[in-house]
């Protein structure tokens, strides 16, 4: 047997050559890798201590790294690149810090506003920051690495300034200010370039929030107090001039049902539907509304209804301003966030502990997600990917966030925080 063998072998092997094994390749299979993105979440650990800023890495829901930050944070915000976080703190204080994995505390900057600014949000634009500043009727402006306090900008008497829209690239900025003893605001423009306002312009009753498109051609005002919202023509530094038919401010009420949406306080735009997504309070009893605005400006296929439309200061298209639908979510939504694809919209509503899920091809609820892990949540933010793209939900009352798949709409995760958490926001 020994020698059959052996003369086998040699038959094989006769010749010089050597053979080896083929083997052969075997297609990778299963998802792509989703992008390295982070969710970014700061928390607070009581009024007198540090609080917390976490970084969660997207593809595989587990925090990176946790640095601590300024005394008792309470507003956070990031440049739009994504890549520097900016809070706002109990102490009078900001901080700023890269957004990184190897994020230690030691590399958290800090900066003193002037004492009694009382400083209620934050606007990271490319060279300048913006805070409003109630305590002081200002907004100051402050530059450089740690930013650093420039100027401030003073802000007309009988009025407080809230928040200020804008967008990273823009010439033009816009502080939204309520009025004093009530009734119809305004917002101040605020010249990017040379950090001077240049005029004040009428809005509703209560502004509260805004947005700015990223082309710099329009910005909305939500006007809490009377159940509109504000254009503004950001070229011309005036309110906008609206189609026939539309309204300025817009009312928000659905010409089909006749359901108004009250107390707009968030809004995010749905690009590739050219439309405006509110979220709407309500009473607080009964639930409150998502309004759905048509906002196109002129465009190749909008041209025969705009004949004078310049590319450089569009019209309105023919529809715009028009409320297409009012759609009804839960108890005293807080914030709306938009795919970026536009197929959908997330609502967190704080009253009930849940998120509501809009179809926006069939303005609808296609789903309510209960978050009972985060206790009236009342921060929201996204990531698209693939396969799956992620809703993050935070709340001051909860040490928790809770992660939702956008694929399935349901809750994937929840992620310890150490901290009762104030906001989160996202990577583009």
């Amino acid at each position: 047997m020994f020698a059959l063998a052996v003369a086998g072998l040699a038959s094989i092997t006769g010749c010089g050559n050597t053979y080896r094994p083929v083997v052969t390749a075997i297609n990778p299979v299963g998802p792509a890798a989703q992008p390295q993105k982070f969710a970014i979440v700061v928390s607070t650990t009581g009024t007198t201590s540090p609080g917390l800023a976490t970084i969660v890495d997207f593809a595989g829901d587990t925090v990176l790294i946790t640095a601590s930050i300024g005394v008792s944070p309470y507003y956070f915000a990031t440049n739009a690149a994504g890549n520097t976080g900016y809070t706002l703190n109990g102490d009078g204080s900001i901080t700023s810090f890269d957004i990184s994995t190897s994020l230690l505390s030691s590399q958290v900057l800090q900066t003193t506003l002037i004492a009694g600014a009382n400083p209620v949000s934050i606007f990271p634009q490319s060279t300048n920051s913006y805070i409003p500043e109630p305590g002081r009727n200002a907004v100051a402006v402050l530059l450089g690495t740690p930013p650093a306090l420039k100027q401030e900008l003073p802000i007309a008497a009988g009025f407080s300034p809230v928040y200020v829209v804008g967008n990273s690239t823009g010439s033009r900025a816009y502080s939204i200010n309520q009025a004093v003893g009530g009734g119809n605001g305004q917002v101040a423009a605020i010249e990017t370039t040379s950090n001077t306002l240049s005029s004040t312009i009428p809005v509703g009753a209560t502004p509260v929030y805004g947005v700015m498109t990223a082309d710099g051609k329009r910005a909305f005002i939500m006007n809490q107090g009377d159940n509109t919202v504000s254009v503004l023509n950001v070229q011309t530094n005036a309110l906008d001039v609206v189609p026939a038919g539309a309204t300025n401010p817009i009312k928000l009420i659905d010409p089909q049902t006749g359901l108004p949406g009250t107390a707009p306080l968030w809004a995010d735009f749905a690009l590739t539907r050219n439309e405006l997504v509110v979220a709407n309070a309500g009473s607080g009893n009964t639930p409150g509304t998502v309004s759905i605005i048509n906002i196109p400006l002129c465009n190749a296929t909008a041209l025969p209804t705009n004949p004078n439309c310049d590319p450089t200061n569009p019209a309105d298209a023919t529809g715009f301003g028009q409320v297409l639908a009012n759609i009804p979510v839960g108890l005293n939504p807080r914030m709306v966030a938009v795919l970026s694809d536009a197929t959908r919209a997330y609502v967190v509503n704080q009253g009930d502990s849940t998120v509501s899920v809009v179809n926006l091809t069939t303005n609808t609820v296609t789903k309510t997600i209960p978050v009972p892990a985060t206790i009236h949540p009342n921060f929201i933010a996204v990531i698209a990917g693939t396969p799956t793209g992620k809703v993050y939900v935070t709340s001051p009352e909860s040490e928790t966030m809770t992660v939702i798949r956008t694929d399935t709409d349901v809750v994937d995760t929840t992620i310890p925080l150490q901290g009762k958490g104030v906001m989160v926001r996202t990577q583009p």
